[in-house]
């Protein structure tokens, strides 16, 4: 059983009931484009959100719970979107190319070996061209507590140095259910360079 998928039996405080408002921003601003990837959807919201502005979308989570929660979600709104069980360090066994991927608090989990896996699995599913945006807590944040980590911009950078153009990093909110500004957060834009 995949470790999320014991937090998903309540609601845990990332599930705030609809989308992240720095992904609805980006969208109204025309940044996201084409098909669209969710890495770690959860329960869905982004993934309706981007169906009902009519995306082509696909979300998967490792977290079996959350999937069978989002398809239930999908089919009471009456929204095409298709949902899987996957892990976002093996996108290749999806078969197929976004012009998007979107990236909801699933960075600031991965350990320092997972971050590579990570670009290099997003580089086997983004398009030439295509963009990659991250949401991500943030060094600003206060506390002790070792997770959610807080990510640098370095850290960032580091992960992204290789074969990827980094477009912006900039500062934005977290939404959760127990603060009510939410968490200092990063958000990043980073493409997949055109070919030759």
């Amino acid at each position: 059983m995949d470790i999320f998928d014991s937090v998903y039996r309540s609601t845990p405080p990332w599930d705030i009931g609809r989308p992240q408002k720095a992904f609805v921003e980006l969208a109204r601003a025309g940044e996201i484009t084409g098909s669209v990837l969710d890495i770690g959807c959860g329960t869905g919201d982004h993934v309706l959100f981007f169906a009902g502005e009519g995306h082509e979308v696909l979300g998967i989570d490792t977290a079996s719970l959350a999937i069978r929660k989002a398809r239930e979600k999908a089919a009471k709104r009456g929204l095409q979107a298709q949902f899987f069980v996957g892990n976002a360090l093996e996108l290749s066994a999806l078969n197929r190319t976004f012009d998007t991927v979107i990236d909801s608090g699933l960075f600031h989990t991965l350990s320092d070996e997972d971050r590579p896996a990570l670009a290099e699995s997003l580089a086997a599913v983004l398009a030439p061209g295509g963009r990659y945006f991250m949401l991500c807590f943030n060094e600003q944040n206060p506390g002790e507590y070792p997770l959610p980590r807080r990510i640098t911009q370095d850290e960032i950078q580091d992960a992204f140095r290789d074969g990827w153009v980094i477009n912006y990093i900039r500062p934005a909110v977290f939404e959760n259910s127990i603060q009510a500004d939410g968490h200092h957060a990063w958000l990043a834009s980073i493409s997949r360079p055109m070919q030759g």
